[in-house]
């Protein structure tokens, strides 16, 4: 048995426990690495890097340790067509995957959070069958796949409670962290911990061959089995992995300590490591105790014992078989459980894994769901427009088959790699020509050509209501959250166009541009006064959306205004007919499909403002009582969930 990895931690050391959690995390990982996954929270740095070198130290010469890259090609990673040796040969010549090389080790994947769902997808099917199988480029392959998975989460530190990977940030494929046993957090790990921690706890090569043997031999007795099942129903961990990835990691453990059988402990531990991270909920409280004199309905009376003619009942079981009779079975491992009461085994379980919940679960739990568009709004922060096919330039998403047309690249290794299967078939009836160079007969239908992605300009679009009743109220607001929103447009290198209505037209004061002084200086100049000529703005509103389309360009459009339009579309007055036109400019603006945020500046939330947001179908911010922060705020916020769809 090894020895005891560190001193017990006192609970309100929370470094201690995390680093205590990890080495024996380590110890597990090493003993069963296929049944026990293990995604590791932590910045690169000295203490993941001292984690790693004791995984490796402890892992030794014989468990493979191969490293995925982020960005690997399914070829490299199933396997397939080797093309090098296959044109060195002439014939096809397959080669092994990294799933297939990995087989009873560990795969350490790097910058887990960032991996492809293509990739993902692929990884989770071998880890699902133990078998990874390619059909492609004419060979196919199938080999044995059952490795573990270490990894490696660098996303920002998440919040209390909901384990590594869930945060607001990027965040851990959920299809590979279901798959992964155990979630530990190294952040509140200061590095000289676990530089000054030694390796005395790890096992040598013979106890790790050992505790290996006793791990597939262990007996794991019903009464656990149910109580394991429990804790995970009362916590809400959905995922039937939960329990099976538990059930993995309490045979570990027991083969760790050299025992025969998994004990209460063992599950315990279990329940602590892999279903508390998991937990979505705390375990409903208990019914009240019933008070003493509230007699069951369902019990008898008691028996009178001067009455003989009633003799207390005897249950049938009472008396023992006789030894002659008694069937030759073998004891049952419930059997060997101590005497406990009914239910205390599940008790046991739940309080382990309640034990490592933090205090405030429910309202992290509650804040993450209720601030779930927020957090799909921060991610989008920084993207400049929505993602689109190229054909000359942009990131490489793919390969297809075909010509190489309209500045298209030609993808020579997947061309000849399509071509190589079928030269025996094309070079049939050719004599060969002794000394000439061999060659590879290229056909059109083997052409394949790059898949460009790039992401288009995106302009935003600012029309300001500087009429008399906006200068009134809330003009200087509204040039502040504009100027604030200048500057984060150009912090992501967008386009930014400037419109101004007021009296009896609409006015482009700045025409799309990337300069931040020049819409500053157009921004503030502009004076207010005048009447309000609501359908004019958004007229103008449209043309620049459309223009901003016909370039390619996603368009953001805002409207800032309090909704009461008081001059018509050519330009007489009334408000009826003003109203009117507004409402029918805003459906013209709507059949353009932008992506329109209208924000109400009165002093009180307008309605005629909600009716031209509904026209339009836009966003509506009613601020009646923000500032020019809280408006950049809210701008922001609602851009980047809109999809910025033009």
């Amino acid at each position: 048995m090894p020895a005891e990895t560190t001193a017990t931690p006192d609970p309100a050391d929370l470094p201690g426990e995390r680093w205590a959690d990890a080495v024996l995390a380590l110890l597990l990982l090493a003993i069963d690495p296929p049944g026990i996954g293990l995604a590791l929270h932590a910045a690169a740095g000295p203490v993941r890097d001292r984690w790693l070198a004791l995984l490796r130290q402890q892992l030794g010469a014989g468990t493979p340790l191969h490293r995925l890259p982020l960005h690997i090609r399914d070829d490299r990673l199933l396997g397939g067509l080797d093309l090098t040796a296959t044109l060195q040969a002439g014939r096809p010549v397959a080669q092994r995957g990294l799933l297939a090389d990995s087989h009873g080790g560990l795969l350490l994947l790097a910058m887990a959070e960032r991996l492809d769902s293509g990739t993902v997808a692929r990884l989770a099917a071998a880890m699902d069958r133990g078998v990874v199988v390619a059909e492609r480029d004419g060979v196919a392959l199938s080999h044995p796949a059952r490795f573990g998975v270490v990894a490696l989460d660098e996303s920002e530190s998440p919040p209390p409670g909901l384990g590594p990977g869930l945060g607001p940030d990027e965040a851990l494929p959920a299809a590979l962290r279901d798959r992964l046993a155990l979630l530990l957090d190294l952040g509140p790990v200061p590095p000289r911990l676990a530089l000054d921690s030694d390796d005395a706890f790890l096992m040598s090569p013979a106890e790790l061959a050992a505790a290996r043997q006793r791990h597939v031999a262990l007996q794991v007795p019903d009464a656990l089995l149910h109580a394991l099942c429990t804790a995970a129903a009362a916590l809400g961990v959905d995922s039937p992995r939960a329990c099976l990835q538990a059930l993995c990691v309490a045979r570990a453990h027991a083969a760790l300590h050299e025992q025969d059988e998994v004990l209460a402990e063992d599950m315990a531990v279990a329940a602590r490591l892999v279903l508390a991270p998991r937990a979505t909920r705390l375990p409903a409280a208990p019914p009240p105790d019933q008070p003493e004199d509230a007699a069951a309905p369902e019990e008898p009376p008691p028996a009178d014992p001067a009455d003989p003619a009633e003799p207390p009942p005897e249950p049938e079981d009472a008396a023992p078989p006789p030894a002659d009779e008694a069937p030759d079975v073998p004891p049952d491992a419930d059997d060997e459980l101590p005497d406990l009461p009914p239910g205390a085994l599940d008790e046991l379980v739940l309080q382990a894994a309640l034990a490592a919940l933090p205090p405030d679960l429910l309202a992290s739990l509650k804040a993450s769901q209720a601030g779930q568009a927020a957090r799909q709004a921060a991610r989008a922060a920084g993207v400049s427009g929505a993602l689109q096919k190229a054909g000359k330039r942009g990131r490489p998403v793919g390969v297809r088959r075909g010509e190489p047309r309209a500045g298209q690249r030609l993808n020579v290794i997947e061309t000849l790699r399509a071509a190589v299967p079928w030269q025996k078939l094309r070079r049939r009836g050719e004599a060969p020509v002794p000394g000439a160079p061999r060659r590879v007969e290229v056909r059109a239908d083997d052409f394949h050509v790059t898949q460009l992605r790039q992401r288009r300009e995106t302009t935003t679009l600012f029309a300001v209501d500087a009429s008399g009743s906006a200068a009134v109220q809330r003009l200087a607001e509204a040039k502040g959250a504009v100027e604030l929103l200048l500057a984060d447009c150009y912090v992501r290198r967008d386009k930014v166009a400037v419109l101004a209505f007021r009296g009896r037209a609409a006015e482009l004061l700045l025409p799309p541009t990337r300069s931040l002084v020049r819409a500053k200086r157009a921004l503030s100049g502009l004076p207010g006064g005048g009447g309000t000529p609501l359908a004019a703005g958004i007229d103008a509103l449209a043309v620049q959306a459309a223009a901003a389309r016909r370039r390619g360009d996603t368009a953001v459009a805002v409207l800032l205004t309090d909704g009461r339009a008081n001059v018509a579309l050519d330009g007489t007055g009334g408000r009826a007919r003003a109203e009117a036109d507004a409402l029918a400019a805003a459906r013209r603006l709507r059949a353009l499909g932008a992506a329109v945020l209208v924000i109400d500046t009165s002093p009180q939330p307008s309605p005629q403002a909600a009716r031209v947001a509904e026209a339009a179908a836009a966003v509506y911010l009613p601020l009646p009582y923000a500032g020019a922060q809280a408006l950049s705020r809210a701008v922001r916020a609602a851009a980047d969930g809109s999809g910025r769809g033009v």
